[in-house]
């Protein structure tokens, strides 16, 4: 058997979900003020980063993806034309940007374009020069300095001096609502800002120092191949006891042995922990290799961290699933056990129950792994940010989908009438658009029939229209024997089928399994062959065919000896 190589595909679908995860790059747009310019776009996931706390709206300032500063904005009074915390937050991380990682403005197709042009026309400078600030990563990181001033007005601004600028680099404006929020004043929290900007600043460039890239990634890639390695050894690991599971069902199929069954179920579950700890590996070597570049260590924090909340989540829902299942099991158990139940209708019920146990359960499971599904999709980095488009999304999605299986949405609906209604239940014999069989599964899509012949058929709940029930409640069969016209004694034959019936039900054996004393019809019909003669029996659902047989026996026994002749055809042939 060709083996399939599973396993790249999940390393491809690993990385595709990790490069999907990525947030864009924040551009920067250049220099700002206090009160504000343009700047870089953010995240989607920046988008959900402002948190109301009572009069203040706050957001938080990030460097290298890590929070620096909270900064605020008033929420009630007039605040006239200052931007919100979330515009500022976007406005400084800009600024901030300038001094560690500033971006080019130009693409590279630009930049090539406009040095042609620049080589045709002559002349020298262009919009795509790199600014001063894009040799950041050359100089040394603790010569650049945060500066603390106070304006005339009052106000206090941040700036940066490096060596790349004869001016320094306005970075943000302390605002009265930073100082109300923390209960300094504006100085006082200027300074506090001052010694962390500058630490974080200066850890920044250093981080995009070139030998700095190059030892982080040199690490990076070392680290990658041990766990490459070790997953290679899991994955080995996993396909040898994959094999000896195959060997231990041949020999289980063979000769069946308890000590193998319980070998087989360790070695299963073996299996499972060594590809959930592969799994377990490719998520923290993707996890790795995303926390490797600059600014992006929370969001590979946030994936290293996403399994463990997985699993949490998991045993919450599966503990919840459990808990579920067991107070259906106990309704169902109550309402099979009612005391007002008739005694004719006990053993129906119970069949019943076993019938809206396993649908339950089934709905139960299915619910749980819905649920799991999207609690744990919606903690994905860049899904919950975009949790209401999705909502839009799936909410076309799901129409589409229900046209393209609406046969299954009216399987499922005839599947809960089935059960609703009781048309039948797991142990029924019915018969089916044609089919005949015992009942042996009643799901909510499609029923699975046992025929006679040991065939199993599954018919769709909604495939059909008409279900005739043999088992339901009672059963009952007409018993029919055809007695030759050369019998001249009626009466005597129908005195002597009244006896064996009555003998009949007060058999020790077979009178328990009628629910009613046989009722003898008498001649229910004559013809060319014959004259049928005809009792009912009802009986405990699905001991009709039994107690046919044993009756029709004993009265064919009884009439051989009475000397009542059954017909032949001999009479038809002596006519013919």
């Amino acid at each position: 058997m060709r083996a399939r190589p599973w396993w790249l595909g999940a390393l491809v679908l690993l990385i595709a979900i990790g490069v999907s995860l990525l947030p864009p790059a924040v551009a920067a747009t250049g220099t700002v003020s206090n009160a504000g310019a343009s700047a870089a776009p953010v995240s989607p996931d920046d988008r959900n980063a402002v948190v109301a706390a009572g009069s203040f709206e706050l957001a938080k300032v990030r460097i290298l993806g890590v929070p620096a500063i909270t900064v605020a904005s008033p929420v009630v009074g007039s605040q006239g034309d200052a931007p919100n915390a979330q515009r500022r937050a976007e406005v400084i991380e800009g600024n901030l940007r300038l001094l560690y990682n500033p971006e080019h403005l130009c693409s590279e197709s630009e930049q090539i374009a406009e040095w042609v042009l620049i080589r045709v026309l002559g002349g020298s400078g262009g919009a795509c020069e790199p600014s001063p600030l894009q040799g950041v990563t050359g100089s040394a990181p603790e010569r650049l300095v945060v500066e603390r001033r106070q304006l005339p007005g009052g106000d206090v601004v941040l700036e940066a001096r490096v060596p790349e600028r004869s001016e320094p680099l306005p970075l943000l404006t302390v605002t009265r609502a930073d100082a109300s929020l923390n209960g300094i004043s504006a100085m006082d929290l200027g300074e506090r800002w001052q010694q962390r900007l500058q630490s974080r600043l200066r850890h920044a460039r250093q981080v995009m120092q070139p030998a700095d890239m190059r030892r982080r990634w040199q690490i990076t890639l070392t680290v990658q191949l041990a766990l490459a390695l070790v997953t290679a050894a899991t994955l080995w690991l996993w396909r040898r006891n994959r094999h000896h599971c195959s060997g231990l069902i041949r020999r289980r199929s063979s000769s069946p042995d308890r000590a193998l069954e319980q070998r087989l179920q360790f070695h299963q579950v073996i299996g499972l922990v060594l590809l959930l700890l592969v799994l377990l590996q490719l998520m923290v070597m993707l996890a790795l290799g995303v926390m490797a570049v600059p600014g992006k260590v929370p969001l590979g924090l946030q994936l290293l961290l996403q399994p463990v909340h997985s699993v949490i989540k998991l045993l919450l829902v599966g503990l919840a699933g459990l808990l579920a299942r067991s107070l259906a099991t106990f309704l169902l158990h109550q309402w099979a056990d009612g005391a007002r139940v008739p005694v004719e209708e006990q053993a129906r019920r119970e069949q019943r129950h076993r019938s809206l146990l396993r649908v339950s359960h089934r709905l139960i499971d299915l619910a749980c792994i819905l649920v799991a599904a999207g609690w744990i999709l919606v903690d994905i980095p860049g899904i919950r940010a975009a949790s209401s488009s999705l909502l839009l999304a799936g909410g076309a999605l799901l129409g589409g989908l229900a046209l393209v299986f609406q046969g299954l949405l009216r399987d499922f609906v005839a599947g809960l009438a089935v059960l609703i209604e009781d048309r039948y239940a797991i142990g029924d014999w019915v018969e089916i658009g044609g089919l005949e069989g015992d009942v042996v599964d009643v799901g909510v899509l499609s029923t699975q029939l046992h025929c006679l012949d040991h065939r199993v058929a599954v018919v769709q709940n909604s495939a059909f229209d008409r279900v005739v029930n043999h088992t339901k409640l009672r059963s009952g069969e007409e018993v029919k024997l055809l007695i030759s016209h050369r019998c001249t004694a009626i009466g005597q034959a129908l005195a002597v089928v009244a006896e064996e019936l009555a003998a009949f039900h007060a058999d020790l054996t077979w009178g328990p399994r009628l629910l009613a004393p046989p009722l003898l019809r008498g001649v229910s019909a004559t013809g060319p062959l014959g004259i049928t003669v005809s009792a009912l029996l009802t009986t405990v659902a699905g001991e009709q065919w039994a107690c046919s047989r044993e009756l029709q026996g004993r009265l064919v026994a009884r009439f051989q000896r009475e000397g009542i002749p059954l017909a032949d055809g001999l009479e038809l042939a002596s006519r013919s």
